[in-house]
């Protein structure tokens, strides 16, 4: 790993291109079918009969660095957020789908002759969970979330997208937070208390201090990931217990005037999850080898950010925390939901990701159901910045990718 490349880190924050003069901007407010209101971005340039949509769960994209390359390639582009946009406490994956929903009519009565999803990151894992239910008759969509709360999909209306790029798709949030969780913890209370024999920072157990990379035993590796498949179980029945707690607060409260019980049935119960920075590949290039930094998506010291405030699933109601961060009950699982994804699909990989490791990559790829799909690797980070100090970033490299396989089938 070079110096270039340490410095350069995870590189969230890339320098997007100017958008064509052209361009036409609109601010739209859309209802979903359940009420809720989205807020949305339209750009379209002179001539443009394909329009490609980004979305991400969590993350406003109005100023994506892929805005601006799609318009310059002569493609229309949407960026649309949740009701959840940069407030993740409380994302309902389900939910979220009545929101790509909303966002895809809007987009078929602009008449447009081709709708193309574009999922980044987390994207990734929403669009091919928005494909699984979209190409279902209503009656088989998911009728309830994994709390048990009814959701209608069966009434929404879902149009089906023409096409589907993955850019630097990971797993998904409740997948990818299954190799962060440090189960080292203890006491779900207390952020400090770790199980010696599972602390991944411990040199006892392989950790090298930042920026040597760690080594650790093939044996280390596999009782770690049992550990955090536990953490997650453990966490899960805490949430299972709060949802239940809840329901029968508002069973009280539907039976009853008294102040205390209307109280109780309103009260969140928001989970802290404590230490989720903490994947063995962020310290320990080997594992999973490709051109990745040292670090996580967070920094440069995971044994520190680890203990931070910022990371993955820090608060989440239990509703939220099952149905987008528990690995063992999401359904927004792309493994899960790419077999029903049959569009024609193109999956991007960056070859220093932090997020979608090429063995994931190639196991996602495959995963997917379209006849035609492909599958191309360009240097680059997970939020596309480039690999080197003075390197064509891999965003601009991916827009070329896209950009070709969109003229040739949606031109």
């Amino acid at each position: 790993m070079s110096a270039d490349t340490r410095r350069l880190g995870a590189g969230r924050y890339i320098d997007a291109a100017q958008a064509p003069d052209s361009t036409v901007t609109s601010v739209h407010e859309l209802a979903t079918a359940d009420g809720a209101k989205i807020t949305g971005v339209l750009r379209v340039v002179p001539g443009a009969r394909t329009v490609v949509a980004l979305m991400h769960p969590r993350q406003d994209l109005t100023h994506h660095v892929l805005v601006p390359e799609l318009l310059a390639r002569g493609y229309a582009v949407w960026t649309q957020g949740t009701r959840s946009v940069n407030n993740d406490v409380a994302l309902v994956h389900e939910q979220a789908l009545l929101d790509a929903a909303a966002g895809q009519v809007f987009l078929r009565e602009k008449s447009f002759e081709h709708v193309v999803t574009l999922g980044h990151s987390g994207g990734g894992t929403l669009f091919a969970f928005y494909h699984q239910q979209a190409g279902l008759p209503g009656a088989e969509r998911l009728a309830h979330t994994p709390a048990g709360r009814p959701i209608d999909l069966a009434g929404a209306q879902m149009p089906l997208p023409d096409g589907a790029v993955f850019m630097a798709p990971h797993p998904g949030q409740g997948a990818l937070l299954l190799r962060l969780i440090d189960p080292s913890v203890v006491d779900e209370s207390d952020p400090l208390t770790a199980d010696p024999e599972l602390n991944p920072f411990d040199p006892a157990n392989g950790f090298a201090e930042p920026p040597h990379s760690s080594a650790y035993a093939p044996e280390f590796v596999t009782r770690y990931r049992a550990a955090q498949h536990d953490r997650v179980a453990r966490l899960d029945e805490i949430a299972r217990q709060r949802v239940d707690e809840a329901a029968d607060a508002r069973r009280r409260y539907r039976g009853t005037a008294e102040p205390a019980d209307r109280r109780a049935a309103l009260v969140p119960r928001v989970l802290t999850v404590y230490r989720t920075d903490a994947d063995l590949r962020f310290t320990d290039l080997s594992l999973s080898p490709n051109e990745r930094p040292y670090g996580s998506l967070f920094g440069r010291r995971p044994d520190l950010t680890n203990y931070g405030l910022v990371g993955f699933g820090r608060f989440a109601t239990p509703d939220a925390w099952l149905s987008t961060w528990s690995g063992l009950s999401t359904n927004a699982d792309f493994l899960r939901c790419a077999p029903a994804v049959t569009a024609p699909a193109l999956f991007v990989e960056l070859t220093a990701d932090q997020a979608c490791f090429p063995d994931d990559a190639k196991t996602m790829c495959d995963a997917l159901g379209s006849a035609d799909k492909t599958h191309v690797r360009v240097a680059g980070t997970h939020f596309g910045g480039p690999i080197a100090e003075g390197a064509p970033t891999g965003a601009a490299l991916a827009a070329a990718d896209i950009g070709a396989w969109l003229s040739d089938r949606f031109s």
